[in-house]
């Protein structure tokens, strides 16, 4: 070894991330991150063709498919919706729940999905208590799956047709988006975001579009690693503060089932975050009220406000119908060079994002 000569330092490399195999069918819809806003957009601009198509033309689309609904938690809105609108596209349903299946004897998900692969089903409708739960039975079936909703980790069907509100009521005329659509607005979340899974589709969906998502809770339901969890999101622990800068805010219920441990006062809650026509008329006149439902009146949102002329609870409900006609028809057209989309996989990790 020569003294003279300079200590070499050993370069350290990080090796790339192995790309995601998810999802696994080009038809199945796991998170919003599955989307690029193009792919979000034609969906937009699918449903609104879909809801005003001829209904004996669109009752072909999908003529005679085999759709299973699977569902482990009590659903009204998003069960309801998928149904009706696979049917709209011509479709064979059937729903299997939790508590009228062979899941109540203890068989496990995987089994379940194959046993509706054997029989049939071109595509599953999952809702389900875990998160993760809808890359799993993607894995094992490979069959299109489209999450609707999977423990506290994500809704996309939800953050589409909640966009779709916002877009008609701020945005009117206009279907499609583009990065920067939604420029200039701010959306206001509040209530348990901790245990939401709306929430954490449309903090992935709506600032690729241009909008400010500021959140707003308690620290209980809120924790400040929130606002790390992409470009675009802030947090304001100030509910008045908020709503005076909000064009849109979106209401959360509080999920009982879920504050196990926590300690909160729902009376104190109610006294700083209810959102009331008093407040609303002074801080946001003009914005647009949403509500994933359900509505939990005399808690976080009171009837007259839930009621009055800014709300867009039922608007959305209806939004849902036409944004999951075009979710289903991509679902069971993708492979024949219907309209797929995928987003970068290195963006995407087993099991989804945290």
């Amino acid at each position: 070894m020569n003294p003279a000569a300079p200590a070499t330092r050993r370069a350290l490399t990080t090796p790339p991330a192995p790309a995601s195999p998810f999802p696994y069918n080009p038809g199945s819809l796991l998170s919003v991150l599955d989307l690029t806003v193009d792919g979000a957009s034609r969906l937009l601009v699918r449903a609104t063709e879909l809801e005003h198509e001829d209904p004996i033309v669109r009752d072909h689309i999908l003529a005679k498919r085999r759709i299973a609904l699977l569902f482990y938690e009590s659903s009204t809105r998003t069960r309801t919706s998928f149904e009706l609108a696979s049917k709209a596209l011509g479709a064979d349903t059937t729903l299997v729940s939790n508590l009228s299946s062979s899941i109540e004897k203890g068989e496990s998900l995987k089994d379940t999905g194959l046993t509706l692969r054997a029989l049939g089903a071109e595509a599953i409708i999952l809702r389900h208590n875990s998160s993760g739960a809808a890359w799993l039975l993607e894995e094992s079936t490979r069959l299109p799956v489209v999450n609707a909703g999977d423990g506290m980790h994500e809704h996309p069907t939800q953050a589409l047709l909640d966009l779709r509100t916002i877009l008609t009521h701020l945005r009117p005329g206009v279907s499609g988006v583009k990065p920067d659509t939604l420029a200039g607005v701010t959306v206001m979340i509040v209530g348990d975001i901790l245990h939401s899974r709306v929430a954490r589709s449309n903090m992935l969906l709506l600032p690729r579009v241009g909008a400010r998502v500021l959140l707003c809770g308690p620290k209980e339901l809120l924790p400040e690693q929130a606002a790390r969890s992409g470009p675009g999101i802030e947090i304001e622990r100030d509910f008045e503060a908020a709503l005076r800068e909000s064009q849109a805010v979106m209401m959360l219920r509080i999920q009982e089932e879920r504050l196990a441990g926590l300690q909160l006062d729902l009376e104190e809650y109610k006294a700083s975050y209810q959102l009331t026509g008093q407040r609303l008329a002074a801080l946001a006149p003009a914005a647009v009220v949403l509500h994933p439902g359900p509505i939990i009146r005399g808690m976080e949102i009171t009837a007259g406000v839930a009621d009055g002329v800014q709300s867009a609870i039922l608007e959305q409900v209806t939004n849902g119908l036409a944004i999951r006609m075009a979710v289903m028809e991509r679902a069971l057209t993708a492979e024949n060079g219907g309209p797929a989309d995928r987003s970068s996989p290195a963006r995407r990790i087993k099991g989804g994002r945290a």
